[in-house]
């Protein structure tokens, strides 16, 4: 599989199972895009994302036909980046919940082999993303993988494993947040020094040696930890030995 990142600003994602697994997808769309989760019962750290004017119900009839509230829920602003819908569709009725939703992703998360099949299937029909959490390995074009993320604004780091081990990837994580504490100071730094050489008129293979030796020096990134302005000093001296 081909790594990519995916701007899901404005969009929808639908994440087809509430327990743990569900939730855990969930949790990681919501900063970006509206989240809706339809099933039969929430793990508990969804429902606290989502507060009480989260959830809406559906009665067992309109779920087995695919209709619901979830209909009325808005999805803006002001209310909850995780919307819960109360509702059991079977595999059915799927379809007909991915149309009225119309996601750019859906996730299937039950833990019903039957149903996340026809959350794949659906999606792929429609020529939409969709991650299916209980199977590994080979996937059809299309499927995709969520990653482990680590992130210090504005670097992000993904890393899979294929979706062969979700213990792997979580150590790993761990391991990369140590690495890359400050990285985000650096890109900010590194990112205004390299326009300021850049409208100075700096030769391009001076400007490149310049912001090279800055992210590489272990005298910027300890200046960076008490603060910019140390970080900028620090910096500055580092440029003006390779400009000079």
């Amino acid at each position: 599989m081909t790594p990519l990142y995916h701007d899901l600003s404005g969009e929808t994602v639908v994440v087809f199972g509430g327990g743990s697994v569900g939730s855990r997808k969930a949790r990681g769309f919501d900063e970006a895009a509206r989240v809706v989760v339809v099933s039969p019962a929430f793990d508990e750290r969804l429902r606290s994302l989502a507060g009480a004017d989260g959830e809406s119900e559906a009665d067992s009839e309109a779920a087995g036909n695919g209709e619901s509230e979830a209909d009325g829920v808005s999805g803006t602003e002001a209310g909850p980046s995780i919307e819960l819908v109360r509702a059991a569709p079977d595999a059915d009725a799927v379809a007909d919940w991915i149309d009225r939703l119309a996601p750019a992703l859906a996730v299937a998360a039950t833990d019903d082999a039957a149903v996340n099949a026809a959350v794949e299937s659906a999606a792929l029909d429609r020529g939409l993303l969709v991650n299916r959490t209980d199977v590994s390995g080979g996937r059809d074009p299309g499927s995709v993988v969520v990653p482990a993320t680590v992130e210090d604004d504005p670097v992000t780091v993904a890393l899979s494993t294929g979706g062969t081990s979700p213990a792997l990837a979580k150590a790993l994580r761990e391991r990369i947040e140590a690495e890359i504490d400050g990285a985000g100071e650096m890109a900010a730094l590194s990112g205004e020094i390299r326009e300021e050489l850049k409208a100075a008129g700096v030769a391009p293979e001076k400007r490149r040696e310049a912001v090279r030796r800055v992210v590489r020096s272990r005298g910027v990134w300890k200046a960076l930890q008490k603060g910019r302005s140390y970080g900028r000093q620090e910096a500055d001296t580092v440029i003006e030995g390779v400009l000079n």
